[in-house]
């Protein structure tokens, strides 16, 4: 017990004096999720539209699809884009393994589902007489869309809150593409597991608090989604 109270002790310190090696690492984690996040919102929300929105064969199974890649392992999305990005891949000339352009693809493809997902739900809640009374007043399909997404905001933005939650505590995408390379692809949770290994818990503690904090800020910002959607 004593062992843990002076790590964290020591980790707290090393947080209170801003341990460049400690920025860095939150810094490259901040980057590589925030832009898979984004990304993934891109092509997530109007890919989640359209299925909410359109009806045609093979919908239903399109939303199984959708719930179903929600439980895919990180180490199965790295697996999958390290075969196209690997020097034998298809897009080997490109160099983009153990880069953090590698982890943003990795990301996006495993955070993609949560944002088409929870778009889906979010404009199912919906009333439909908005977009029937849209039209019928005169709305093209492009201002119906703006009304309806603007109904479904904070079903939205829950989504890419929660996108980014689960982007930033991953671990299996980021070793697995980035490499863990000190300054360059080194996230906090990489950095966790390595410290972990070394024996060296000061620094792993001290990310594990800045990853917590990060974690409850995004879940308190959720929450308030919700409870706004719920009004």
């Amino acid at each position: 017990m004593q062992f843990f109270l002076d790590s964290l002790r020591s980790a707290f310190l090393l947080i209170r004096e801003m341990d460049p090696e400690l920025l860095t690492i939150v810094g490259v984690s901040l980057k590589v999720s925030m832009s898979s996040t984004a990304l993934a919102a891109l092509f997530g929300i109007p890919v989640g539209f359209a299925v909410a929105m359109a009806r045609f064969p093979g919908r239903r199974g399109v939303i199984t699809v959708f719930n179903t890649l929600l439980a895919v392992p990180t180490v199965v999305i790295g697996l999958f884009v390290y075969t196209f990005i690997s020097r034998r891949g298809i897009l080997g000339s490109l160099d983009l393994l153990y880069t953090q352009k590698a982890i943003i693809i990795g990301q996006t493809l495993l955070v993609l589902p949560i944002v088409a997902t929870f778009t889906i739900s979010a404009l199912s809640r919906i009333d439909t007489r908005y977009r029937k009374a849209a039209l019928t007043l005169g709305a093209n399909t492009w201002q119906t869309a703006v009304l309806v997404l603007r109904e479904a905001r904070y079903g939205i933005g829950a989504a890419v809150v929660a996108a980014f939650g689960r982007a930033i505590a991953e671990i299996g995408v980021a070793m697995m593409l980035g490499g863990n390379a000190r300054g360059f692809t080194r996230t906090m949770t990489t950095a966790m597991a390595l410290e972990y290994d070394k024996g060296e818990f000061v620094l792993a503690v001290a990310l594990g608090v800045v990853l917590l904090s990060i974690s409850l800020a995004v879940n308190i910002i959720l929450n308030l989604c919700q409870g706004r959607l719920e009004k």
